[in-house]
């Protein structure tokens, strides 16, 4: 699939004061090799900057995933995020 703009939210006041990163979130049945495929995000490529934050929330073969990752770059029109830390989820009650 491809990038939709329903499932991205910025988390928090995005002024866009100062150096500090922005942060958002991401929501996508996509799964994460595909997210994090450079290019992914080329759409929104003037909202993102090279170190905001990506919260993604995916599903691969109907099992939910969560990362963190970040712009790593931005040039030309062109998004790269790194591949981010997926979260692991454990509940052993």
């Amino acid at each position: 699939m491809a990038f939709s703009s329903t499932g991205f939210n910025a988390i928090g006041g995005q002024s866009k004061a100062g150096n500090a990163p922005a942060i958002y979130t991401y929501t996508s049945t996509d799964a994460q090799s595909v997210i994090r495929a450079s290019g992914y995000f080329n759409s929104i490529s003037s909202i993102l900057k090279v170190g905001d934050l990506i919260f993604c929330y995916s599903a691969t073969g109907g099992t939910p995933v969560m990362s963190t990752a970040y712009v790593n770059s931005n040039a030309s029109g062109v998004v790269d995020i790194t591949d981010g830390v997926t979260v692991t989820a454990t509940d052993t009650d």
